[in-house]
């Protein structure tokens, strides 16, 4: 890292990426690091073969930068890593790869950021600007569950989950009920394995084309107007639920998703209570055997393990105090981009959020 550098962004998945396209623009000297050796790692080495873009590509353009014309509605995996590459290519960015932050804190008597950083060596350097763009998925998130240690089969996180093609014939349990575990058990029962799904909590589980039509009408009507005939449609399509374990929950899908972050699940045990070898306990007694267990169970924050003075931003949890549209900017130029759980629609507000408040605070010096 360059001394006095005006501008550190940390982290190089889609968030840090188009804060620095957005830097750029306006001419803000910059500098982005990323532990990984590649951009963009959770989508490049982490993402099961399947994967697409969950929302429409309207709503998945990153600023200053369309699709192509002939890109799908909704962009697989790998075509969404090309269209950061290009992104990356049309605005010059140059992240340094294998650079590990150590720690950064506010230096109240020299007013700027102080950053330890390693890579083939450890450097210091300091800064006007902070930008957290590491993201809400930095670690991955496996619960406590009593004998889990004792189960003989494969248990991995899902961002290890590839394909469906080593579980054939094998009984799989997902935990989580998110889009990924929805779409991990999908994926297994349509090629041969028995698949079951763990959803702990109520959820809304709506097409793709009906979330579709539901965010294009919130631009013209009423939240909880929308709310109401998105679950009106969704009944329609898949009838009652609950027969499945699965329950709707007391608000609306878009509101849920506007206030917590949670999405929609998008196209059935209760909680486990322990496991005991290949044998997994729930609760209300029933018992199964299964081969593998997939933990579709999100992901966890490390940003306050190196981020020293950071309250005036982030919870304990490394994720906004603040609610959207307020979480982006805290104290003394530090910032977050992509942590308030919107999704690349929601990044893209971030970068250009910040990019604009950094350029109003240097041409006021």
């Amino acid at each position: 890292m360059e001394v006095e550098t005006v501008v550190l962004i940390v982290g190089a998945g889609p968030a840090g990426l188009v804060t620095a396209a957005c830097l750029t623009r306006l001419s803000i000297p910059h500098v982005i690091v990323e532990r990984e050796d590649c951009s963009a790692s959770l989508w490049r080495t982490r993402a099961y073969d399947r994967l697409k873009l969950h929302l429409a590509k309207e709503f998945c353009e990153l600023p200053h930068m369309s699709y192509t014309p002939d890109a799908p509605t909704y962009i697989p995996k790998d075509q969404f890593v090309k269209y950061l590459d290009e992104y990356i290519e049309h605005f010059d960015i140059k992240p340094k790869y294998r650079t590990t932050i150590e720690s950064c804190k506010y230096d109240e008597e020299r007013k700027c950021w102080f950053g330890v950083a390693s890579d083939m060596a450890t450097s210091t350097a300091e800064f006007r600007f902070l930008v957290v763009a590491s993201g809400e998925n930095s670690a991955e998130n496996i619960p406590v569950i009593p004998g889990l240690d004792s189960f003989p089969g494969e248990v991995i996180h899902s961002t290890r989950y590839k394909s469906e093609k080593t579980y054939s014939g094998k009984n799989v349990l997902v935990v989580g009920c998110g889009n990924s575990g929805m779409e991990i058990a999908y994926d297994l029962a349509s090629h041969g394995a028995n698949s079951s799904i763990v959803v702990r909590s109520p959820l809304h589980v709506m097409t793709k084309e009906i979330m579709r039509f539901g965010m294009t009408l919130v631009k013209y009507m009423p939240l909880n107007m929308v709310d109401a005939l998105l679950v009106m449609m969704s009944n329609f399509v898949f009838s009652d639920l609950s027969r499945h374990g699965i329950v709707r929950p007391k608000f609306g899908p878009l509101l849920i998703k506007s206030k917590t972050g949670r999405s929609a699940v998008i196209d059935v045990l209760g909680n486990i209570s322990k496991i005991k070898g290949d044998i997994v306990e729930f609760e209300g007694t029933k018992n199964i055997k299964f081969d593998a267990i997939v933990f579709a169970t999100g992901y966890r924050s490390t940003t306050n393990i190196w981020l020293k003075n950071g309250d005036s931003l982030l919870n304990d949890d490394g994720l906004p105090k603040k609610r959207c549209p307020n979480h982006w900017k805290g104290a003394n130029g530090l910032y977050c981009a992509g942590l308030a759980q919107m999704g690349l629609a929601g990044i893209a507000m971030d970068a250009k959020n910040i990019a604009n408040n950094i350029f109003s605070s240097m041409e006021s010096r």
